[in-house]
């Protein structure tokens, strides 16, 4: 018996460190205010991305993966602890994460082992102040609310440029027997956008119809085209350092946006670009290459699903679902809903003449074919985030002075008080110009989304008025105010 029990000892000592190697490595790589579809594997005619498309053909691509909120903080808010920015108690642009909301690289390495990383562009979750304000950050230090540093075991916080070096200084810090968990964070296509060798030629893109067109216009979304082409090297540059260090076959890759992009109808909007990115994932031996979804999947639900894929159980405040059997190829129960927030952007005071690009509260559902947005804010005229100055929204608000920008367009950009409640039914109107909020026909889908809002705001502990349930005629939109 004691050669037996030898042998049997020897056998397990073998088998745990194998099985413990079968842990999968998580890269994920963050792009800043990237918008569905510009992929050209998502069939964008107006960027070229062949280093991704190769990406998404080795694994699998989604066309409906909705950020939390608009904007950088919240939306990595969620993307880390599973949890809407409301309940994470993140939805002033600002605010650090708590320090008792847990994330996902502090459950991997305490539950599973990983060695855990962030490098790149700012991750955003550690509080922010005005440039050239000290005290804000200095507040911040002394209650001790810079809380990543202990969150995970390798932190950089710098300007994004040149990730793959600091991939490599992450790796050579790494424990051989550790699988790895390694959050990459790109500037781009964030605002400003300064790439031309990649920049297209504004004559020959294709403008969605919420955008008119205008010379501004198409500059501007070239520029902007310019940014995503350059992120698809950056990105091809971290797979390379993956596959020198022979990581490749047991690494998830996860490619997201954070947010949609810096132009109107886009950042800090609760319409569809401003919370619909690209999404890839890859896994070899599990994902099955050239797959594509189009199952509403939430930022709420990435922490879960990677948590779940580790062998790690998601703790009980998480409110995002896990969409590993969907990875998998096996049976899996959809979303009805994603719910988006909006709330303070930056870090601007408040002003008497503010627009919506600096503060804004709202409320989005969606579900596969319906929208309600819920403006709480409605008084504050809208301007787009980061890109109000640029040539595109200047010419926008000339040709709404002029009279010719048409009225589809003005009413969404420029009524004076923007209507409480929208609702769009986005396979008739997928650009969102054409309310429908209170129409007779439309009342039963405007009062169950209103509903799901409702307790999704309860669930949360949402400070901010739950929406009316009941759907009679929409407020009628104010007059429509000159630039």
């Amino acid at each position: 018996m004691k050669p037996f029990l030898a042998l049997a000892a020897l056998v397990l000592i073998a088998v745990v460190p194998a099985r413990a190697a079968q842990k999968p490595n998580i890269l994920l790589l963050l792009s800043d205010d990237h918008s569905y579809p510009f992929l050209s594997c998502y069939g964008d005619p107006n960027v070229k991305t062949p280093n991704l498309d190769r990406l998404a053909a080795e694994g699998m691509k989604f066309h409906r993966f909705f950020t939390a909120s608009p904007q950088c903080v919240p939306s990595r808010a969620a993307l880390m602890t599973g949890r809407s920015p409301v309940a994470a108690r993140i939805t002033r642009f600002s605010s650090p994460l708590a320090k008792d909301e847990i994330t996902l690289p502090e459950l991997l390495r305490e539950k599973a082992g990983y060695f855990t990383g962030v490098c790149g562009r700012h991750f955003h979750l550690d509080g922010a102040a005005p440039k050239g304000d000290g005290t804000m950050t200095e507040l911040l230090r002394k209650h001790g609310m810079k809380t990543f540093a202990a969150r995970v075991d390798y932190l950089d916080s710098s300007r994004g440029e040149g990730v793959e070096r600091k991939m490599e200084e992450f790796f050579a810090q790494r424990p051989a027997e550790k699988p790895f968990f390694l959050w990459v964070n790109f500037n781009n296509p964030h605002h400003p956008w300064n790439e031309m060798t990649a920049r297209p030629d504004p004559a020959t893109l294709k403008l969605p119809p919420h955008w008119p067109d205008l010379p501004g216009v198409r500059e501007q979304f070239a520029d902007y085209c310019g940014e995503v082409n350059r992120v698809d090297l950056q990105v091809q540059a971290c797979l390379d350092v993956l596959a020198k260090r022979g990581f490749a076959d047991n690494t998830i890759v996860v490619f997201c946006g954070d947010n949609g992009a810096a132009l109107p109808h886009g950042k800090g909007s609760l319409y569809d670009p401003g919370s619909n990115v690209p999404f890839l994932v890859r896994w070899p031996g599990v994902v099955k290459p050239g797959g594509e979804s189009r199952t509403l999947l939430s930022g709420e639900d990435l922490a879960p699903t990677l948590l779940a894929a580790a062998g790690v159980e998601a703790v009980a405040k998480m409110s995002g679902v896990s969409f590993l059997p969907l990875l998998r190829g096996e049976a899996h129960t959809p979303r009805q809903h994603v719910f988006i927030e909006r709330g303070p952007h930056g870090s601007a005071p408040v002003t008497a003449n503010m627009t919506s690009s600096g503060y804004d509260l709202g409320r989005a559902v969606r579900s596969d074919r319906y929208k309600l947005i819920y403006n709480c804010t409605p008084w504050i005229p809208y301007s787009p985030v980061d890109s109000a100055g640029g040539a595109a929204w200047t010419q926008m608000k000339e040709a709404q002075a002029a009279g010719k920008l048409g009225s589809e367009l003005s009413a969404t950009y420029f009524a004076t008080a923007r209507p409480v409640y929208e609702l769009y039914d986005l396979e008739a109107d997928p650009s969102e110009l054409k309310n429908l909020s209170g129409k007779p026909e439309v009342a039963d889908v405007e009062r169950t989304l209103r509903v799901a809002l409702a307790e999704k705001m309860i669930l949360d502990f949402d400070y901010l008025p739950l929406p009316a349930l009941a759907t009679g005629a929409a407020p009628r939109a104010g007059k429509r105010r000159q630039p």
